[in-house]
């Protein structure tokens, strides 16, 4: 049976956290992922307290984000945190609208810079790779997208695959998956609601209950090296609701 984590981002408006993490654990998930600003400020004391707050709610974290600002900056940070936390696999998850390349060499660039960052990772025996949103698969220079330059440019870089992201992309995700599953070690599980709905949840739905064809992609998904099947919404109004309906789903793809 396939052990589902979810991204704790998806929670980051509600809380105390261990009050999520309970709940998390009694609606049957195994594992969490951390985010980007969960981190900051943590010391060495805060994550083990953090690590504690997991152990009591029977909850492992496998994967988690760092922002490219902390993997460059401070990386040894970085590897300190995923160790304390048993962290197998680590995701730089966005790069900001500004610093966004607009042409291949750009792109090409950033990938040398992402690999680099990622090095240290690796060295410490973790997975390394990349979390999509939209903005890669946006053509650049007549139809070549962002996410295959970098790809091609880093091929040691692995893919947490956020498929909502590529299909509010206008990308079809089958293909993607086909062309460059064997890069995938996680996937974001989220899904998208029917045009019109859900504004105050920023078009996102609980998955199962939008637009995205997830028992196709789950059985795609079943031919790639994935190890992680990661729920998340952006923008929730009801951290229970999303976590209790997108299990329930996810269990019959």
């Amino acid at each position: 049976m396939t052990e589902f984590s979810y991204q704790l981002y998806s929670s980051r408006n509600f809380g105390p956290l261990p009050r999520t993490l309970a709940m998390l654990s009694e609606l049957g998930y195994s594992q969490v992922e951390g985010y980007g600003a969960l981190f900051d400020g943590m010391d060495e004391s805060s994550i083990a307290r953090f690590k504690s707050d997991l152990d009591k709610a029977g909850l492992t974290m496998p994967t988690a984000h760092f922002g490219l600002d902390m993997l460059e900056a401070d990386p040894q940070r970085a590897v300190a945190a995923a160790r304390a936390l048993g962290v197998q696999a680590v995701y730089c998850p966005y790069l900001q609208a500004e610093d966004r390349p607009g042409d291949v060499a750009g792109w090409q660039a950033f990938a040398r810079r992402l690999d680099e960052a990622g090095k240290p990772m690796r060295d410490a025996g973790l997975i390394f790779g990349w979390h999509n949103h939209d903005f890669e698969f946006a053509p650049i220079d007549g139809e070549r997208r962002p996410q295959a330059i970098v790809f091609d440019t880093a091929p040691d870089l692995s893919w947490e695959a956020d498929i909502a992201w590529i299909v509010r992309g206008g990308a079809d995700p089958l293909e993607w998956i086909e062309r460059y599953g064997d890069r995938i070690s996680a996937v974001h599980i989220k899904d998208i609601a029917p045009a019109g709905q859900n504004a105050d949840e920023d078009g996102w739905a609980d998955v199962g209950h939008g637009t995205v064809d997830w028992p196709a992609i789950m059985t795609a998904l079943r031919d790639t090296p994935v190890r992680y099947f990661i729920m998340e919404h952006d923008n929730p109004a009801d951290e229970e609701r999303f976590a209790r309906r997108s299990i329930a789903a996810a269990r019959t793809f």
